[in-house]
Formats: C-alpha cells, sequence, structure tokens
C-alpha cells in the first residue's frame, strides 16, 4: 500500500510538471495566471527597493524626512523609491502604479525600463505616465504577440479603430481625434497591408467616407469597393481627385467661418460634415515621374496632400498614407508632408535610413527597435507619436477576403457625397449562398 501511495504521489507530480510545462508552451495565459504571476508578484515585492536603488530610480529624502528618522526613529536615513499606490495583476501581466518623488520623472524610468524587465524575470516592462506625478509599470509576463488575439471589447467607436495588439497586452488604437494625420512604412511582406486590411474593416462599421488612391491599378483597394466614396488608381486620376477634396476642405473652411467655430466638431451634429479618411496606398508612386511633362501633375499632388495634411483636420479631413520608403529621395515637398505625418507605424524595413525616416524624428530611442524586427514575424511594427513615445505592436491576421465582407455588409455606410459621385468606384455584385455569412467574427479573448 505504501508503494502504491508512493508511486501515485510521484506520478501525480510528473503528471502536474508536464502539465504546467504544457501550459507554458501552448497556454501561456494559463500558465502566467497559475505560476507566473504570483512568482512575479512575490518577487516584486520581496525585491522592489533594492531594485530601485540598484537602478538608480530613488532620490534623497527631504531635510525634514531625514532629520525624523535620524533622530525620532533612530535609524538610518535610505534614499526614497516612487510610492507603490496599486499592484494589480492580469491574465498578461502585472501592473504597478507609482507615485513619484521630487527628482524623478517618467523618463528615468523608462530608460531602466531593461534592467527592471530583466530583475523581475518579465518579459517586458513599458512605462506609461497616467497624470502628472504617476506612472504605471506594465509589466508582460510572456511574449503575447507570438499568438495575437485582440482583447475583449476591441471594437471601433467614434473615430478610433483598434487595429493591432500593443506588447504589454493592450489595443493599439488608431484615433483620429488625436493622431489625424498618420504614416505607415514597411518593406515587402512585413504585414504592412494586413494592417492596412485591419484599418479598413474597422473604418468600415463606422459612418466615415473611404477615400482610396491605389496607384498599382487598385490591386489592392479596389475590392473594398462597396465601401469607398472614391478611388484613384492612376496618377492622374490621384490628382483630380486630391483637388476635388482641397475644394471640398475649402468648403468646410467656410462653414466653420459663417458658423463661428474653429473645428468640425464644435458644430451641431445636423450641421456637421461626414468625416471623411483618405487612403494612400505606396505614396512614392505620386512622387515619381518619367518625363518631364509629369512634372506638373507632381506638383498638383504634392501640394495638394500638404494643404491636406496641414490643415484638414480642422475640417474632419484625415490622412492615412503608407509605403516602402518615404524620405528625400522622393523630391521636393516628400520631407515637408512627412513632417506632418504625426502618427507613425514602421514594419520590419530593408535598412536602418528607412527606420530613421519613419522614427528619428518623433521617437529616436524606437528606431533601434524597428530595425530588429525578424522576417518571421510579419505584422510585428513599431508605433509612435510626436509625444516622444511609442510601443511595439502586433496586427492579428486579416485576410482580404475577410475585409471585402466586411465592406459589403457596411455598404449602406456610404455617405452622399456629391463632389466625390465622379470618383465612385464599380461595384459587382455579388450574391452568398443560402446560409452563408461574409463576415467572419473578430477574434476575442478574456
Amino acid at each position: 500500500m505504501t508503494d502504491l501511495t508512493m508511486w501515485l504521489e510521484t506520478t501525480g507530480a510528473l503528471a502536474g510538471a508536464g502539465g504546467l510545462g504544457y501550459a507554458k508552451v501552448r497556454a501561456p495565459r494559463v500558465y502566467w495566471s497559475l505560476v507566473g504571476l504570483p512568482v512575479t508578484w512575490g518577487r516584486f515585492t520581496i525585491t522592489y527597493r533594492s531594485t530601485m536603488d540598484v537602478c538608480g530610480l530613488t532620490v534623497q529624502p527631504s531635510r525634514l524626512r531625514a532629520f525624523i528618522a535620524r533622530n525620532v526613529a533612530r535609524r538610518e536615513v535610505l534614499p526614497v523609491p516612487p510610492k507603490v499606490r496599486r499592484v494589480r495583476g492580469t491574465s498578461t501581466g502585472l501592473r504597478v502604479t507609482l507615485r513619484l518623488p521630487a527628482g524623478l520623472e517618467p523618463a528615468d524610468l523608462m530608460a531602466a525600463s531593461e534592467r527592471l524587465r530583466h530583475a523581475w524575470g518579465v518579459h517586458s516592462v513599458t512605462v506609461a505616465e497616467t497624470k502628472p506625478g504617476y506612472v504605471e509599470l506594465r509589466m508582460t509576463g510572456y511574449d503575447v504577440l507570438s499568438r495575437v488575439r485582440m482583447p475583449r471589447g476591441a471594437r471601433p467607436d467614434g473615430l478610433a479603430v483598434p487595429v493591432a495588439l500593443r506588447e504589454d497586452g493592450t489595443a493599439f488604437v488608431r484615433d483620429y481625434r488625436k493622431v489625424p494625420m498618420a504614416l505607415t512604412l514597411g518593406a515587402n511582406n512585413s504585414g504592412k497591408s494586413v494592417y492596412q486590411r485591419n484599418l479598413i474593416s474597422g473604418l468600415a462599421r463606422l459612418p466615415v467616407a473611404l477615400v482610396g488612391i491605389d496607384c498599382k491599378r487598385g490591386v489592392e483597394q479596389k475590392a473594398y469597393a462597396p465601401r469607398l466614396s472614391a478611388l484613384a488608381t492612376t496618377p492622374d486620376d490621384a490628382a483630380s481627385l486630391l483637388d476635388v477634396l482641397v475644394a471640398e476642405m475649402e468648403s468646410r473652411f467656410d462653414l466653420l467661418s459663417s458658423r463661428g467655430v474653429s473645428d468640425v466638431w464644435e458644430l451641431p451634429a445636423g450641421l456637421r460634415p461626414v468625416p471623411v479618411v483618405v487612403l494612400v496606398d505606396e505614396v512614392a508612386e505620386l512622387f515619381l515621374i518619367s518625363s518631364r511633362k509629369d512634372e506638373e501633375r507632381r506638383e498638383r499632388i504634392v501640394t495638394a496632400l500638404i494643404r491636406l495634411a496641414q490643415m484638414a483636420r480642422a475640417v474632419g479631413i484625415y490622412l492615412e498614407v503608407c509605403g516602402q520608403r518615404f524620405g528625400s529621395e522622393l523630391g521636393k515637398g516628400a520631407t515637408m508632408l512627412r513632417a506632418q505625418l504625426t502618427g507613425r507605424v514602421v514594419h520590419r524595413v530593408n535598412d536602418k535610413q528607412t527606420a530613421e525616416m519613419g522614427l528619428a524624428d518623433v521617437a529616436p530611442d524606437a528606431v533601434m527597435a524597428a530595425g530588429l524586427i525578424p522576417a518571421e514575424r510579419p505584422g510585428t511594427a513599431v508605433a509612435a507619436d510626436s509625444s516622444g513615445g511609442w510601443a511595439k505592436i502586433r496586427t492579428p491576421h486579416t485576410s482580404r477576403d475577410e475585409v471585402v465582407a466586411v465592406c459589403r455588409e457596411f455598404a449602406h455606410l456610404v455617405p452622399d457625397l456629391s463632389a466625390l459621385d465622379p470618383f465612385r468606384p464599380h461595384v459587382p455584385a455579388v450574391v452568398p449562398a443560402p446560409g452563408v455569412s461574409l463576415v467572419k467574427p473578430l477574434p476575442v479573448t478574456d
């Protein structure tokens, strides 16, 4: 009986160890919740003060505090670390809210994030300022970007579209109210097109006008015709379409002036014109010329894009520009346009210079991270904006057919903009089989 009991205990222990090993690889959320979270929480609690001291994230106490410690409490005067206000576990990591003492700033913790990651044995540590004097350490227990599953509740709302998953397990949201103009860069097969598909899939569900400019004869965007208000597939058509958008911008400014407001969102809902999102695929095609006769067309295109990027935000017209490279080698106006595109998403690139084009002027620290994206991880990118913050993200795979189905389902949301009617794409009729849905639900997780 003793031998049987020992055999059962040994077998149970081995089975449990094997189950945890399997969960660590195949079900990392389960493993983190059962093992990783308690271990990391305990390690953080025990080593917090010493870790902060070693990483140089402490300050000398005030004179009053030092006097009380030395003369009243009769103890050694120790440096002061950030005060822990809240510790909260999640299904992907640990969130710690810290109150910064005088003398420390969020940038100090950002600079030490790699040292904190190794000290507490987590996959990554990111720092986010929540309000003046407070930051949140977002520790991720495992690589959440290896299998991308968007958080539950990540749905398009207003002009905000969740398009990717951040390294800290939260959704990366493309919010046009906060970042109206953006640039997306990436080499071939880097996941740039999938990012655009997720963006279009989200925008198609919102009451906005979608305008496509795809000078590759429309091979990418023509399939989304049911939801597009306008589509240009050649540089000549693009020049004409951009002229119309500039005229629409000017007419909207006249409306704002007549109503005595400076922003389209200050207008009553009944008078507010519909937002317009302009999706430019392979922007280099709009800048390149093959002969001298193309120079006038290029000048029209560049001038219109720069005017829209500089002023159109106030009237609800937004630019989403995409390309493989976008630098001064494209010619006059390229650098000026890029400076107006404050949102940046850089996928895997072929050279360091391309990463610098997209990130060096808004988040210099992110350039190295963009250069280290492996080819076997398509959809991985570095997202940054003019605030200097950046994050590694990865877009969930979305097929072209899925986006086409969404565009067909929400084709009734195409607004009535008579100025764009000449550019409205032809929509081929497709009848689904009985009982077959063309829309695949978005994957969610707890």
